[in-house]
């Protein structure tokens, strides 16, 4: 089985600064193995602080997970259960399809072969 035999999806977690470890975490327990933690700044509705009547931008951390599609649902449940996505403020979650992936031999080793 070759990379381009196994389709990939890259869920993307949104998350307020401290809460990638929890991602990380979440993710590796339902069978990802391991992501990629950026940093950034939070620019919606509700991310707004003031402090002294100057605005904050709150620091966020966007975690780029990358599975193979079999594991996306387990993953995603995994992630939303533990960071509690459901309550307001504790971060976003979304999939994208991934038509191509190189240098991923390591989300197939555990597939069954056929």
């Amino acid at each position: 089985m070759s990379t381009n035999d196994v389709q990939h999806d890259l869920i993307i977690t949104i998350v307020n600064k401290g809460r990638a470890s929890d991602v990380i975490n979440a993710s590796k327990a339902a069978g990802a193995g391991g992501g990629t933690i950026l940093h950034g700044r939070g620019s919606g509705i509700h991310d707004t602080a003031k402090l002294f009547g100057i605005s904050i931008d709150p620091e966020k951390e966007v975690i780029l997970t990358l599975v193979s599609s079999t594991k996306t649902d387990t993953v995603v449940k995994s992630i939303s259960e533990q960071i509690n996505l459901n309550k307001p403020g504790k971060g976003i979650l979304f999939v994208l399809d991934v038509k191509q992936a190189a240098g991923v031999n390591h989300l197939i080793k555990n597939l069954p072969q056929e």
